[in-house]
């Protein structure tokens, strides 16, 4: 793509009536932005983990899975060693995402869905708001999950925006189609994938010859494997023949990818990459070859095939996508992006799926791959949620635009000269869920976990267990240290905790919630 010199954007209709975000003028060469995270792919899902010198860095052992696309990012990009989903669950990382702030500012505490009030709030400004005001072309494909359910659409699944009839029907239980206007922040190319079913997604666009001249807002059922559906409209988009976009502008593009998600059967996943790679002529057995780490219980990670299948399919995908910019010669000047919302448990401690305090559940890959302004290499670096938004606005020139309000980390400067840089790295990441609180720092987990389920919403003032984990010494998290056990370290790891809840304006800060337990700065 030739961009053609400095044009000039003006002031366009606020997001809210107490936030307006004003066009600033672009440098046509700005490089473009591209955010891709599979749902649900731990961070050791990934082939190049198990080659030097990625191997020293993993904490324990890498999945043996097939990702000829992550592994080209990676060995030509900067590869993030401590990725970090601080709440390992769709909805309160994309809140995180989006947002750049925890999920008190942004509104987002529980996953979205059905009788629930999670939602994203509308006068946030978010990433895709953000990188519109400084003059980038927007896009959005796949799953959304920002959004409160509620039941505004008819029988057939088409948006009415009404509780009356023809409306008051749900259109899924938990996510729901993103409507035009402030709760779609300045996204120009809208693509929504809803549904938990990979060969049945449910379409909404902005774009009519997308989904057969339908409207935005009415369902549309290709009936196509979603990353594959995916992966052609983008390159689509990106082709341009149509005008989707401006090609004077770079573009800032998101690509939520619901595979490897569940559910985990034969309708759910690429048979094809299943019987290629991981059928049983390569693992004859669900054994320990292909379920690798040594706190996993193999019958409940009966699902490894499928869950592979589906991380080596979705890095296929990813590939149609990229060759793409490598075909228009725009790879080199496109800030690629790769991570994941959560890890996947995968019969870890005897959970499948996420929502937990432990390893697998929390750590996420995270690769940016820009050959024009990063030199490939590793960066042993805790980087969280809150820190995406602004360390992408920083690789793209735009420090000065981020938001004050933005809780997370530039990190942008440290990627870019890791020899020179005065950006310090974090000690201590904030761990949350629905029941708990924690730390994870370089060495120690710790946690403390209220007695209910995480997302019960009732008010328990004690507390089901409280634990350190040392993962150097213990890299599976086999097992559980008391606070008397090592009083010295869990007093540090307090007092990070008091801290880092204070940061997040966090409710636990707000009402000293454990101040028995918990040395909450006093300032």
């Amino acid at each position: 793509m030739k961009n053609l010199g400095i044009y000039l954007l003006f002031a366009f209709v606020s997001i809210s009536s107490q936030s307006q975000i004003k066009k600033k003028a672009v440098v046509a060469t700005k490089p473009n932005i591209l955010i891709i995270f599979p749902d649900q792919l731990r961070r050791y899902s990934a082939g190049f983990w198990s080659e030097a010198p990625y191997r020293q860095h993993v904490i324990g052992k890498p999945d043996p899975v097939v990702t000829p696309t992550i592994d080209k990012l990676a060995k030509n990009g900067v590869v993030v060693t401590k990725g970090i989903s601080n709440f390992p669950l769709c909805s309160p990382y994309r809140g995180m995402l989006l947002s750049g702030m925890y999920p008190e500012q942004n509104g987002i505490w529980n996953n979205c869905k059905k009788d629930r009030d999670e939602s994203l709030k509308d006068d946030v400004q978010t990433i895709t708001d953000l990188f519109y005001g400084a003059g980038y072309n927007t896009a959005y494909f796949g799953k959304c999950h920002w959004l409160k359910n509620e039941p505004l659409f008819d029988t057939k699944g088409n948006y009415k925006g009404t509780l009356e009839a023809p409306g008051g029907n749900y259109v899924n239980e938990y996510d729901t189609y993103i409507p035009t206007g402030v709760k779609r922040h300045h996204i120009e190319y809208f693509y929504q994938a809803l549904k938990d079913e990979h060969f049945n997604p449910h379409i909404y666009s902005s774009d009519p010859a997308a989904i057969d001249g339908k409207k935005d807002g009415e369902l549309f059922l290709p009936k196509i494997y979603s990353p594959k559906n995916e992966a052609a409209k983008i390159v689509d988009y990106l082709k341009n023949d149509r005008n989707q976009r401006d090609t004077s502008k770079p573009f800032c593009m998101i690509w939520a990818m619901n595979p490897p998600h569940n559910p985990w059967d034969e309708k759910n996943t690429d048979m094809d990459m299943l019987h290629q790679y991981y059928d049983t002529d390569k693992f004859p057995k669900l054994d320990t070859s292909l379920v690798v780490r040594e706190n996993a219980d193999l019958k409940v990670a009966n699902y490894a095939r499928h869950y592979f299948a589906n991380v080596t399919s979705s890095d296929a995908y990813m590939g149609v996508v990229i060759e793409e910019l490598e075909r228009m010669g725009a790879l080199d000047n496109t800030i690629v992006i790769f991570t994941s919302d959560h890890g996947e448990m995968l019969g870890s401690h005897g959970h499948e799926g996420k929502n937990y305090i432990e390893m697998e559940s929390m750590a996420i890959p995270f690769v940016v791959h820009w050959p024009k302004g990063l030199k490939a290499g590793i960066q042993d670096l805790m980087l969280s949620a809150p820190d995406v938004l602004p360390t992408a606005m920083g690789l793209a020139g735009l420090s000065q635009q981020i938001p004050n309000t933005v809780q997370g980390t530039n990190f942008s400067d440290l990627l870019q000269n890791p020899k020179t840089t005065t950006v310090k790295k974090p000690e201590a990441i904030l761990l949350m869920l629905g029941n708990s609180r924690g730390v994870l720092t370089d060495r120690y987990t710790l946690c403390i976990e209220e007695n209910k389920t995480p997302w019960d919403k009732k008010e328990v003032k004690d507390l089901a267990r409280t634990f350190i984990y040392d993962n150097k010494n213990d890299p599976y998290q086999l097992k559980k240290i008391s606070f008397k056990e090592q009083p010295e370290v869990a007093k540090k790891l307090l007092v990070q905790l008091g801290e880092k809840l204070k940061m997040a304006n966090d409710p636990w800060y707000k009402s000293k919630k454990y101040n028995d337990l918990i040395p909450y700065p006093k300032n």
